[in-house]
């Protein structure tokens, strides 16, 4: 069954995490939570440092096994196989970071993007460079002298290159001026209008939520609270907590 938000219509479910349970050593990071992403959705994971939402990330991404629960992905269990067998699937990941390959060019940096196929796709790459003018313009210079919001670009449009079903995006706002988010949170809203499911994480709990069709809120590797973008964004518990606003008493 199908469902519209905000005018688009959403498919059915891509990604379904039951009862994941995670752990560092003897340490329980994640403690059974359970969430889906359906086609063409965006879904949020909101939280304070170390409530477990990239750890949550890396888990769905095959970084990370899981000690209990299950994650399957169109129809198929995938938990536990590794990160390379995911991007054939369809799954791509942006971490926390960027990593972008400093001493390759932004050119070498998305030919890598699409290692799984034998050639690149040069229509899409095309399309990536469209997307990110400012990587056409640095297009031979190393990743590692370009600005943090160029690496951000440049990280997300090597994930593209990949041909993403699911784009996992990790803290794609973190170190950024407020002008280059905009920019950074308007090019992923476009990236989903193109078909693409986006499983975010993200600090910057209004921007998130004004993205996200729907979303969920850990504590300590738990879920305390979902709902839509903008049920959450009404939510008292989230204004004061996340939003920074004051409550009339």
């Amino acid at each position: 069954m199908t469902e519209h938000t905000a005018g688009r219509a959403l498919g059915d479910t891509l990604l379904d995490v039951v009862d994941l349970e995670v752990r560092y050593g003897a340490i329980t990071a994640i403690k059974g939570i359970s969430f889906t992403v359906r086609e063409r959705e965006i879904v949020a994971l909101l939280g304070a440092n170390g409530a477990g939402k990239t750890t949550t990330q890396k888990t769905v991404s095959g970084m990370l096994r899981p000690a209990a629960g299950s994650i399957t992905y169109d129809g198929e269990r995938i938990d536990g196989i590794p990160p390379h067998h995911l991007i054939e699937l369809g799954i791509c990941h942006v971490p926390e970071g960027r990593h972008v390959f400093p001493r390759m060019t932004v050119e070498e940096n998305l030919v890598m993007g699409a290692f799984r196929f034998r050639t690149p796709d040069q229509d899409l790459l095309a399309h990536v460079l469209d997307l990110f003018p400012r990587l056409k313009e640095r297009y031979g210079q190393q990743g590692g002298t370009l600005s943090g919001g160029e690496q951000q670009m440049l990280a997300i449009g090597r994930a593209l290159m990949g041909k993403p079903r699911m784009l996992l995006l990790d803290e794609p706002s973190m170190g950024l001026a407020p002008l280059i988010v905009e920019q950074i949170f308007e090019i992923v809203r476009g990236i989903n209008a193109d078909g693409v499911s986006i499983l975010l994480v993200e600090q910057n709990a209004r921007q998130a939520l004004q993205l996200a069709d729907r979303g969920y809120v850990l504590e300590t590797g738990e879920v305390v609270l979902s709902g839509t973008g903008r049920e959450l964004l009404a939510d008292d518990r989230i204004r004061a907590a996340y939003l920074g606003e004051e409550l009339a008493s």
